[in-house]
């Protein structure tokens, strides 16, 4: 054991995540060493506004035949290579017998529907780069697909129970398509990470009586060195048990179930969340910065019980470390062991908190 003060910004450590109930570690002075490794191609801002041969662009071919029309705004079509269908045949479910397949060989059957939501007409754009307007109708349009999916589920009887939004932008993240969009996965199941955090809401309730982010909003902001930005409405943070080294959270200040009970002003809000946070991300190594974002909200047609534990939140999870190259990937220990982070939430906010969240760095070429 050596003798001095701990330093958190030199020595490792765990933290506790308890919306998932598990731990990270956390160990600063490993960004010291040299990088050798595999690093990314920079992204280009060469892309043209309209792409002939784009699956998603206004009036072009789909992949498995029709086309889309000309829209002009956010537009959400049914995704042609679903993960999930509506209809398909009954799993007979296991029996009751103790056996050694029944307890370890456990299976469902899922059913629901898959969504792409093209945020933009235009090809080359991302979300820092369009108008709060067009950033409020993105919200509009989450808002009316949760909205008629749950009207669905109750009057034609469809296998909807939970909507996942999410968003993989960047080739780093897997997105096999540049047009900008994001998809929708509507479930007769909840997953098992809303599952998760949905259990630790209830877990801390019964222990403290109060829901553990409206406590977790209260301390943030009272400490502010992991803030990133905040509005009226909500606030974003490098969450204290970050595991991606610029992970952020977006978490609405006062409890909302999901995003289609924002009201006129929260929906604005939550566009400048949008429209800041990821011009911050972009300007931080001057490139069109890779994340996967997803809504973590109430399950469609909630009881009153599931909307008492429901907050919505996003989590942004983008994979750069050191530079618009350099990715930090999960391996050997973080995938044996428990995920670990070679920078803490504190240094990583403050480095977001620091950078112009309005002028994006295309606009200085």
């Amino acid at each position: 054991m050596s003798t001095g003060e701990f330093d958190f910004t030199d020595h490792s450590h765990r933290r506790y995540n308890p919306l998932t109930d598990s731990w990270i570690l956390v160990s600063p002075h490993r960004a010291k060493r040299p990088w050798l490794g595999q690093q990314e191609t920079a992204s280009k801002p060469d892309i043209p506004a309209f792409d002939p041969t784009c699956f998603l662009c206004p009036g072009n071919d789909r992949a498995t035949g029709g086309s889309n029309p000309k829209y002009e705004s956010t537009y959400i079509f049914q995704n042609d290579f679903a993960a999930v269908k509506e209809e398909q045949p009954v799993l007979k479910a296991n029996n009751s017998e103790d056996t050694l397949r029944n307890r370890l060989f456990q299976v469902q059957s899922v059913r629901g529907n898959c969504f792409v939501i093209c945020f933009s007409p235009k090809h080359n754009v991302t979300l820092p780069l369009m108008s709060v307007p067009e950033l409020t109708d993105v919200v509009g349009a989450w808002q009316k697909l949760y909205n008629d999916l749950a009207k669905k589920a109750l009057e034609e009887a469809k296998p909807f129970k939970y909507l996942q939004i999410f968003e993989n932008k960047g080739t780093a993240m897997g997105c096999s398509n540049l047009h900008p969009h994001g998809q929708a996965w509507c479930l007769e199941t909840v997953p098992s990470e809303v599952s998760q955090e949905f259990k630790s809401f209830d877990k801390y309730h019964a222990a403290h009586n109060t829901h553990l982010l409206a406590d977790y909003v209260k301390l943030e902001m009272e400490e502010k060195s992991r803030i990133v930005f905040e509005n009226d409405s909500f606030l974003v943070v490098v969450p204290y048990w970050a595991v991606w080294p610029f992970e952020t959270m977006v978490v609405s200040k006062t409890q909302v179930a999901n995003v289609a009970n924002l009201n006129d002003k929260q929906k604005k809000d939550l566009a400048i969340v949008l429209k800041t946070l990821t011009t911050k991300y972009d300007n931080l190594f001057e490139t069109s910065f890779p994340y996967s974002m997803g809504i973590h909200q109430a399950p469609l047609n909630a009881s009153q019980e599931e909307l008492d534990r429901s907050w919505l939140h996003l989590h942004f999870y983008p994979p750069l470390l050191r530079s618009a190259t350099v990715r930090k990937f999960l391996v050997g220990f973080e995938l044996l062991g428990e995920p670990q982070r070679d920078l803490t939430a504190e240094q990583a906010a403050e480095r977001l908190r620091k950078l112009d969240g309005e002028t994006h760095y295309l606009a200085n070429l």
